[in-house]
């Protein structure tokens, strides 16, 4: 039987391109990594929100 690794959330946060996606792994608390596919636009419309909500908290 293979011995089970325990599963991390360690690690950077981290965005790579596969093909025509955008693969964004995001740790999580309680271990393990959110894993969202992403195309062009859609980055482009999560990158808005983003800044949406930052730039009225840093105010």
């Amino acid at each position: 039987m293979a011995a089970m690794k325990p599963r991390t959330g360690d690690g950077p946060m981290e965005v790579t391109k596969e093909g025509r996606s955008l693969i964004m792994r995001v740790p999580i608390d309680g271990g393990g990594r959110l894993v969202v596919e992403l195309n062009a636009e859609e980055a482009g419309r999560l990158k808005d929100c983003l800044l949406g909500v930052t730039n009225q908290l840093a105010r």
